[in-house]
């Protein structure tokens, strides 16, 4: 199917030094995430925003697909953007938090991560018929666009698709078991109101990560989809610093 005006996947080729991989949320697009990629490309970094397979099409695509497939999507573009930078990061959005996590898991040698909102669980008490209930349904209502600032809009499916929710829940029990795995340095970026993903999720990541370098910021004019809210120039503006501060630390443990 062809992608949806506007859900492009964001390329940009700069700095030999630093990468930034960035993921978009379940349903979503690189739409949610383009206003970041530019400012980190206008800063001269190279960046990667890929549309994850079953996105950006129509919503029965994203059920023909699993958490496998977003995953292998995503390291494929970290295996380029290793090919190519000295450092390189991985940012993620929502489920794209989940991917980073996993990222991060299997692979030691990414320079740090910023995670805004991430997703590894839900308080939600229909996620336990999740398995079977999308043997029956194939979608319910979704909720596109959880963004305070008016006149924000997300481009992402209006419905849910079950069967690729229970497999992203499989997701966050995999990323959950694995979080002592996660020794990189870590920005988490969290909304106090955040109608999609609960708080205790950005709870659960930072007790249970192996991460030194810990930083949480709390955006209070935010909901959920923050990189399309108030708060994005904070959001944007801080992931800079963090990636000049790691890339400076890194030169100093060479020198």
């Amino acid at each position: 199917m062809p992608v949806l005006p506007g859900a492009e996947p964001f390329v940009h080729d700069g700095s030999e030094d630093i990468g930034v991989l960035l993921c978009h949320g379940f349903t979503s697009t690189p739409q949610s995430m383009r206003a970041w990629c530019e400012h980190l490309a206008a800063e001269g970094y190279t960046v990667r925003c890929p549309l994850l397979p079953g996105h950006g099409t129509r919503w029965p695509d994203l059920n023909r697909t699993t958490w496998l497939d977003w995953y292998h999507a995503a390291e494929a573009e970290l295996a380029e953007l290793r090919d190519r930078c000295r450092l390189v990061f991985v940012f993620g959005q929502s489920m794209g938090g989940t991917l980073t996590l996993r990222l991060a898991q299997r692979h030691p040698e990414i320079a740090g991560i910023v995670l805004v909102n991430p997703s590894v669980m839900t308080l939600r008490k229909t996620a336990r018929l999740l398995p079977l209930l999308s043997r029956v349904w194939p979608a319910v209502g979704g909720i596109p666009g959880d963004i305070a600032k008016p006149g924000g809009f997300e481009l992402a499916y209006d419905r849910l698709p079950l069967r690729a929710m229970a497999s992203l829940q499989q997701l966050w029990g995999i990323v959950r078991g694995d979080l002592g795995r996660v020794r990189q340095p870590l920005l988490l970026f969290r909304s106090t109101v955040d109608h999609i993903v609960e708080p205790v999720n950005s709870a659960i990541v930072l007790d249970g990560v192996a991460s030194v370098d810990l930083t949480e910021v709390v955006l209070a004019d935010s909901f959920h989809v923050a990189t399309l809210d108030h708060d994005a120039q904070a959001v944007f503006a801080g992931s800079v610093e963090f990636l000049q501060r790691i890339h400076r630390e890194r030169a100093e443990e060479v020198v």
